[in-house]
């Protein structure tokens, strides 16, 4: 089974941080990663330079931190998935709890965008997960299984869906690293309605080289989602190591 590590940059990194941290990607032998599918997911400004970077036959896969569920259009400020796709993306990042806050993305458009997504032949990673007063109540599953069922209705075929589970007390700079008995019942509920029917269900929130291997050692949990750990090339080939050594 493939087991997925990947990063996303988020708002980070000028176009020469971009290219070097690809060159030393690219310059590292992924004979190392056997059994890891890689993926980076720069900023929008970033992916065609990144792309021409790794080039065509890299194993590492590259993602789109958004885009629109229309294929062109009177959008300004936003991206398509047409376009994303032209620029190098065979990924797109969907729903992150910090687009859901900050840039009013509702379950409703999150499902446009994964259908767009789809329809263009592009991977959706759709980001779920709780805030924390959901999670001191004990409603994650509930509260987690609406978000992903939102997000895939209508969806006839997710086979090439990948989920990230992200509760929303666990990520960012003041985010508490989760413990495995904090989100095992979310992956069993996750693995009970999606197992098998998408490509990877991936856990995000808080992830270093500390706590990476327990995190996969909870049942149903198909890789890792991680962030600020892996914003260094060599934070992230580590990563990338400690994982293939297990």
């Amino acid at each position: 089974m493939t087991t997925w590590v990947g990063t996303s940059w988020k708002m980070n990194k000028t176009l020469d941080q971009a290219r070097e941290y690809a060159r030393t990607l690219a310059a590292t032998d992924p004979g190392r990663w056997r059994g890891l599918q890689p993926f980076i997911i720069p900023p929008a400004t970033a992916l065609l330079a990144v792309n021409e970077v790794l080039g065509p036959r890299s194993p590492v896969l590259l993602g789109a931190q958004n885009a629109h569920w229309e294929d062109a259009g009177a959008w300004t400020g936003e991206v398509s998935v047409p376009q994303v796709a032209d620029a190098g993306a065979q990924i797109v990042e969907i729903g992150h709890s910090e687009r859901r806050q900050h840039f009013a993305e509702t379950d409703e458009t999150v499902n446009l965008k994964v259908a767009a997504t789809l329809r263009h032949g592009l991977i959706p990673l759709v980001c779920v997960g709780e805030p924390a007063d959901v999670f001191a109540s004990g409603a994650s599953v509930t509260y987690v299984r609406r978000q992903v069922r939102a997000a895939l209705d209508a969806v006839r075929d997710p086979r090439a869906v990948l989920l990230a589970y992200e509760p929303i007390w666990a990520i960012g700079s003041r985010g508490r690293p989760a413990a495995p008995s904090d989100i095992g019942a979310v992956f069993a509920a996750l693995h009970d309605d999606w197992g098998g029917a998408v490509r990877g269900i991936l856990y995000g929130g808080s992830v270093d080289a500390s706590n990476a291997l327990s995190i996969l050692g909870v049942d149903g949990v198909d890789g890792l989602f991680v962030g600020r750990a892996a914003w260094e090339v060599d934070g992230f080939i580590g990563l990338l190591d400690l994982v293939a050594g297990r």
